[in-house]
This record gives structure tokens, C-alpha cells and sequence, in this order.
């Protein structure tokens, strides 16, 4: 599932500079996921409590492992196309690319859409080669459909992957928003009709009608006994029900802001203190003058360095501050390194509802092609913006 927006996570690696998180929900579920295991491969499939416990442990770390894998393939058609991506995270209903804006085409939105659930196609097919390398090709498909759990501990790691694959691609390609299925149908809707508000309220609709067969689905299993599968089915659906509706406010937000820009709402006259300036002077003239925690760092000829904060500079033993400059606290790497935390001052002003640093710091620093800073976007002003006209 790849989405415009996310809450927060655990932070444990990056991929090729994409962050990826956890959500503490993932822990829940990951546990959920071992116990059931266990007693599966040791019920069903003869294996002792130690070995069943083994295999469970590695069966659920390489469920999520396909997960993380389906939204990087999300993330690197989504960078290929353009499209920031701030982070993955890995919460109870599986993962999400967090996107820093929407797509600006049907085909764009397809490609993106598609592009995990080929990634969970291949995972499966690979499983497939796998067992049938293994046992042959009679015994792989017994293994994908988990018909018999097979005596090989591989095997039936093996089938087990590729039937939650199969069952993950299936689920995905749902056509209703925002699973990918639901964006594969907005794309089509959005080609056909020339209009991204339009596929998205169709889609969304679409969303909102299979998330209620899913809580109606659940509340009847619940009801005929099976209670744990009724009530997960159930709260999925309420998921896919907000998540749609957030979608189709969110479209009509980004609509409602067409055409501006973040030099139409940023400060284009920032303060920003000079990187060779020393720290002591920088401490007097700006932190205490205008009691701002942080400032922007640039060089002479006005590009932007990094930022500084007053605990930087504060931190500073007495000794050592004097001939210390600005540049030599400065956080370069978070605003040089971390384009989090900058953004291009002509891009279109959606291009923020999606950008982590603008909630971690509160403000983004505009810059121009050469990296120059221009002015600085802070989140009230992002919100002043998105307030809908008088008379509205």
C-alpha cells in the first residue's frame, strides 16, 4: 500500500537512503503472528515445540521482509517518477510509502500503484521455483496452497511465503482505495475522465463499499464462532473505511491549493546567520535577540549550509568557544543531506502535506536551483493556506 501520508515510527535501518520504521503496533502483531505459527507447524506439521517455534520466528520475519520489499517497490517507482519518498513504515496492517506528494498523472499513479504487487508477484512465482527445486513441482503447489505441511522444514517455510504472498497480492489488488488495487482503478477513472478529484471520490467510493463488506463479513464470523478472525476482518474494514474518506478530503485539499506555490506562502525574508560568523557573536546577535531555538546556516554567497541550534551553541565549554565559528556547530547534514528538512522554492505548494520535516521542525527551508536560500515555509503558514476561503 503506498500512501501521501503517515504517522510516526521506530526508526531500525535505511534502504539506499529510504528510511524504514516500525510502528509499535508491528511488535503486536509480529507476536500474534509467531504464536499462531507455532502451533501450526507443530500441530499440523508433526514438528517439535523448538523446531515449530524456529520456524515460526523465521516464517514471520520473512512475511514482513515481502512487505517491506512490496512497498520498496512502491518507493523506487515512486523516486523514479519524481516523487519523494520520506520513509516506510511497518505497522499491524502490513506497510506504507510515506509519498511527499501525490502523482501528477494517471500513468504516474498506475506505474507507482503497480509497481508491489509485481514485487509480491515475483516473491511468489520465486517461492515457487524454490519448492519445486526442492521437491518438485506437484509438491511446491501442495506447499503454496497449504494443503499438507510438508516434513522438509524449508518446504514448508517456502510454502507458507509463498501462499502469504498470494494472499497479500490478492488482497492489494482489492479495487478500492487506498489499497493498490483501489489506485489501479483511480488511475483508469483519472485516464478516462481527465479528472484526479473525480477518479479519487470514484475510488474512494469504491473503498468505503468494500470496507463495509469487510465489517459485515466480519461481524457474521464472529457471530458463527470464529470471534478472532471476525473481529481482525472487522477492523480492517474500518481501517480501508478512513483511510478512504482521509483520501477523498485529501484530494479535494490538494485541489483547493492548485496553482500555489512555496514562494506564495514562505518568508522571503528569512534570518539566517553567517557560517564563518564566530559563536559567541552568532549567541549574542541572534539566539538572544530574537529567542528563536534555531536558525538557518548560509555561506557567503548565500547557499544554504545547515541549521544551528542554541543547544549547539550552548553546549559549547567556555574554552573552546573562542575562534569556534557557526560552521563548526552547524547540523550540515540536517538540511545538506537531509532533504527532509529543504525544499525547492518553486514546487507546487502540495508538495509539503507529505514532508516529515515540516512536523519535526515546524519550518522548511526554501531554496532556490543553486541551493540559495530564499525563504523559509513554516507549518502555520502551510495551515493558514489550507484554510478554506471566507464564504466556503
Amino acid at each position: 500500500m503506498c500512501c501521501v501520508f503517515g504517522g510516526g515510527s521506530i526508526q531500525f535501518a535505511r534502504v539506499f537512503g529510504i528510511r524504514i520504521g516500525v510502528d509499535p503496533s508491528w511488535f503486536f502483531v509480529l507476536f500474534l503472528i509467531i504464536w499462531s505459527l507455532s502451533g501450526y507447524y507443530q500441530d499440523e506439521g508433526g514438528f517439535s515445540d523448538s523446531t515449530g517455534f524456529v520456524l515460526a520466528a523465521i516464517s514471520a520475519l520473512l512475511f514482513f521482509l515481502s512487505v517491506l520489499l512490496h512497498e520498496l517497490g512502491h518507493a523506487f517507482e515512486a523516486r523514479r517518477s519524481g516523487i519523494g519518498i520520506t520513509g516506510i513504515d511497518l505497522w499491524m496492517f502490513g506497510g506504507v510509502a510515506k509519498m511527499e506528494r501525490d502523482s501528477k498523472s494517471a500513468g504516474e499513479e498506475f506505474r507507482v500503484a503497480i509497481a508491489g504487487p509485481v514485487v509480491t508477484l515475483l516473491i511468489a512465482v520465486a517461492c515457487w521455483i524454490a519448492g519445486a527445486a526442492i521437491a518438485g513441482g506437484s509438491a511446491s503447489s501442495e506447499a503454496l496452497r497449504l494443503d499438507v505441511i510438508p516434513d522438509d522444514a524449508v518446504l514448508a517455510v517456502v510454502g507458507y511465503l509463498g501462499f502469504v504472498n498470494v494472499a497479500l497480492l490478492l488482497f492489494n489488488l482489492i479495487p478500492g482505495f487506498p489499497l493498490d488495487g483501489g489506485r489501479v482503478a483511480r488511475a483508469i477513472a483519472w485516464k478516462v475522465t481527465g479528472s484526479r478529484t473525480r477518479a479519487t471520490r470514484f475510488a474512494g467510493t469504491l473503498g468505503r463499499g468494500f470496507a463495509f463488506l469487510m465489517i459485515g463479513a466480519g461481524i457474521l464470523l464472529a457471530l458463527r464462532g470464529a470471534l478472532v478472525s471476525g473481529i481482525w476482518l472487522g477492523i480492517i474494514g474500518v481501517f480501508l473505511n478512513q483511510a478512504a474518506r482521509g483520501a477523498i478530503a485529501q484530494t479535494a485539499l490538494t485541489d483547493r491549493i492548485e496553482g500555489l506555490s512555496v514562494a506564495d506562502v514562505m518568508d522571503a525574508e528569512p534570518v539566517a546567520i553567517p557560517a564563518d560568523m564566530g559563536v559567541d557573536r552568532a549567541y549574542d546577535e541572534y539566539f538572544l535577540r530574537y529567542g528563536w531555538p534555531w536558525f538557518p546556516v548560509v555561506e557567503a554567497d548565500g547557499r544554504l549550509a545547515g541549521l544551528v541550534t542554541e543547544q549547539s551553541i550552548a553546549s559549547l565549554p567556555d574554552a573552546v568557544r573562542p575562534g569556534r565559528t557557526v560552521a563548526s556547530v552547524m547540523a550540515s547534514d540536517a538540511v545538506g543531506g537531509d532533504s527532509s528538512l529543504r525544499v525547492d522554492a518553486t514546487e507546487p505548494l502540495e508538495a509539503l502535506l507529505g514532508r516529515e520535516g515540516l512536523v519535526r521542525l515546524g519550518a522548511l527551508m526554501a531554496v532556490d536551483s543553486d541551493g540559495r536560500l530564499r525563504g523559509i515555509v513554516t507549518a502555520d503558514r502551510v495551515r493558514r493556506a489550507l484554510q478554506p476561503a471566507p464564504g466556503r
